[in-house]
């Protein structure tokens, strides 16, 4: 449904997104996450056609962006990350307005103003000045703006900025509403939004993509911790059932490595390393989470695996 390709976008000759690529099928919930700076932004105005790439193509249900970019924004709703509103008018008048400039009808307008602020929670502030609200309400307004035209994409910039823990709660209720008729892309920068709303990770650092893994994939992929007397990466390399090895801190005077392996090769690595006389002082599984995931993406020192 969503095809990136070799998406890039420079500012005087730097790379704030560098050569990214990726596919979104219909239905899906993924989660845009880095930290701030790290291109979340530029990519939905890019996926939206609100800012042009410099290199890379992004083809939405089989039409391009920038050949067809009024048709593709009929399908997406956006809620950019700093909504622009207007103070002076009320919720229901702006509602109004946004629905107007997306196409529904005299006659649709009403149902659908009365649908989309029932399920943004708006009902109390219907009737008051956008000023008036706090940082929540308005954002609630944002995201109503966003979904008025049952859009069959959704991309939502920092969803529940600004929002108490109630309004998250509600927040994610309505995420988990929208993916079933829509597929919704969410960026963010906090680890608990991804794990509480999305099925899919993409994970940006300095431009680039780094990882690309789904929720439970991640959750399933199990890992050993190894630490031993020597620098043993070559002999673990080695191992069947091993397919790579990281270095990682240790005590002084041992040598710490993570193996991507199941626990079932437990056994094996005790045994390879006892055959070669290596000391071994810990053989544990860990599993491996987004929290890891993304401390892994965002250290310069480790290694990252190829985006998929």
């Amino acid at each position: 449904m969503i095809d990136v390709k070799g998406l890039t976008r420079q500012y005087g000759g730097v790379a704030v997104v560098d050569d990214v690529s990726f596919r979104i099928e219909r239905g899906e919930v993924v989660g845009l996450l880095g930290h701030n700076g790290a291109g979340k932004t530029t990519i939905m105005r890019m996926i939206t056609g609100f800012l042009e790439p410099t290199h890379g193509r992004i083809t939405i249900d089989g039409l391009d962006v920038g050949t067809a970019t009024r048709e593709i924004q009929k399908r997406i709703g956006y809620l950019p990350e700093n909504c622009p509103l207007w103070p002076e008018m009320t919720v229901v008048d702006f509602l109004d307005f946004q629905a107007t400039l997306h196409g529904l009808s005299e006659e649709d307008r009403p149902q659908a103003l009365r649908e989309t602020i029932a399920r943004t929670g708006l009902q109390e502030k219907a009737l008051a000045p956008i000023h008036t609200l706090s940082r929540g309400y308005r954002q609630r307004v944002g995201v109503a703006q966003a979904i008025l035209h049952h859009p069959k994409i959704v991309i939502l910039d920092e969803p529940t900025n600004g929002l108490d823990p109630t309004q998250i709660r509600h927040m994610r209720t309505l995420i988990g509403e929208l993916a079933k008729e829509a597929t919704v892309i969410v960026s963010t920068h906090i680890l608990q939004e991804v794990q509480a709303i999305c099925a899919r990770v993409l994970i940006l650092r300095a431009g680039r993509l780094v990882v690309d893994a789904r929720l439970d994939t991640l959750e399933s992929d199990a890992r050993l911790v190894v630490t031993i007397d020597r620098d043993g990466e070559n002999l673990l390399q080695t191992i069947p059932g091993v397919s790579s090895v990281r270095k990682i801190i240790a005590p002084p005077g041992r040598f710490g490595y993570i193996l991507n392996a199941s626990f079932d090769t437990a056994p094996l690595v005790a045994q390879k390393l006892a055959e070669k006389q290596v000391q071994l002082f810990v053989l544990q599984p860990e599993k491996q989470d987004l929290e890891t995931m993304f401390a892994e993406a965002n250290d310069i020192h480790a290694p990252v695996g190829e985006a998929s």
